[in-house]
C-alpha cells in the first residue's frame, strides 16, 4: 500500500528549521516544501509564522544572499537577478535593497571581464556572428541592453 509520511506540526517545524538553517530560503520555497510534506494550509501558516518569529526565514536576508551569490558566482546582471527574485515572489523593496549592495565599479568590472572572456572564447569565423553570439549571451545573463551593445561595438566594431 502507498502510504504518505505524515508529520505533526512540531515535527514539521523542526524539519523546516533545519531546512532554513542549511541555506537561506524564501517564503515560496518554504511553502512549497510544506505542501510537498502534505501539510494542511492552517499548519503551513502556523509554521511559517514560527519561522519568521525565530528569524529562520527572512526575505530581506534571502534577497541579499541570493543577489550576492548569483552575481559573484554566475555573473548575472541586474535584469536577470530582478527577474529571478520576482519569480520567487520577493517584494520590490527587498529586490532594490539587495541590488543596491552591488558596487557600481564592481558591477562594471565583472561585466567587462565576462564580455571579454566570452569574446575570446568565440570561435565562429564571421565577425557579425561573433558579435551576435556575444550579445545574446550577455542579454541572457541579464546585463542591461545599453551596456551589452556598447561592449559589442567596442569589441567587434
Amino acid at each position: 500500500m502507498n502510504t504518505k509520511k505524515t508529520y505533526t506540526v512540531q515535527e514539521a517545524t523542526r524539519k523546516l528549521e533545519r531546512y532554513c538553517v542549511y541555506q537561506e530560503r524564501c517564503h515560496k520555497e518554504v511553502r512549497q516544501k510544506l505542501k510537498s510534506m502534505h501539510m494542511i494550509p492552517e499548519a503551513i501558516d502556523v509554521i511559517i509564522v514560527h519561522l519568521l518569529e525565530h528569524n529562520f526565514l527572512n526575505e530581506e536576508r534571502f534577497a541579499k544572499t541570493f543577489v550576492s551569490g548569483k552575481f559573484k558566482i554566475k555573473a548575472w546582471g541586474r535584469r536577470r537577478l530582478t527577474y529571478e527574485l520576482k519569480q520567487k515572489d520577493i517584494g520590490k523593496v527587498n529586490i532594490n535593497q539587495a541590488l543596491a549592495e552591488i558596487e557600481a565599479s564592481e558591477y562594471i568590472e565583472v561585466f567587462n571581464d565576462l564580455a571579454e572572456k566570452k569574446a575570446r572564447s568565440l570561435s565562429v569565423g564571421d565577425k557579425n556572428k561573433k558579435k551576435r553570439k556575444l550579445i545574446d549571451y550577455l542579454l541572457y545573463r541579464g546585463w542591461e541592453t545599453h551596456l551589452v551593445y556598447e561592449k559589442a561595438r567596442e569589441l567587434f566594431g
